[in-house]
C-alpha cells in the first residue's frame, strides 16, 4: 500500500500529531510526501518517508504523477482552508486527478482517519 502525505504550512503540525496517532497503520505503509513535510515527518516519527520536491518546487505534482500512474492507493492533504498561502500547494489538481482514478483523498483529519480505516480494514 502507497499512501501520499501533503500539508498547508498551518497544518504540518497538524499532519505530524496524526502520523503520531496513526504510527502503527502508517508504518505498514510505502509513504510519499512533498519535502517539508516529509522532513518533518521522519524528524518527528519512526516513520520512512520518500520525499518529494517541496510543494512550491513541485511535489504536489509529482504525487499528482504517482497518483495518475497508479501507484498510489490514498492521499492525505491537510489543507488549510482560511489561510493558505499562494505559494502552497493547490488541491484542485490533486482532487481532480483522485477523481479521475478513483483515489481516496482526505482533506482533513476527520476523513482521513477514516481513509485509513478503509484501506486497513482486513488488518483488524
Amino acid at each position: 500500500m502507497r499512501l501520499a502525505l501533503i500539508a498547508h504550512d498551518e497544518k504540518k503540525d497538524d499532519l505530524i500529531e496524526f502520523a503520531r496517532a496513526h504510527e502503527e497503520w502508517l508504518s505498514e505503509a510505502e509513504l510519499m510526501a512533498t519535502g517539508t513535510t516529509g522532513k518533518r515527518l521522519m524528524e518527528a516519527t519512526d516513520l520512512d518517508v520518500e520525499r518529494k520536491a517541496s510543494g512550491p518546487l513541485g511535489g504536489d505534482m509529482q504525487i499528482g504523477g504517482e497518483i495518475a500512474d497508479g501507484d498510489c492507493e490514498g492521499l492525505i492533504f491537510l489543507r488549510d482552508p482560511l489561510t493558505a498561502q499562494p505559494h502552497e500547494p493547490d488541491v484542485s489538481a490533486l482532487l481532480r486527478i483522485c477523481d479521475v482514478h478513483d483515489t481516496p483523498l482526505a482533506t482533513n483529519e476527520a476523513s482521513a482517519t477514516f481513509l485509513l480505516e478503509g484501506l486497513f480494514a482486513d488488518d483488524r
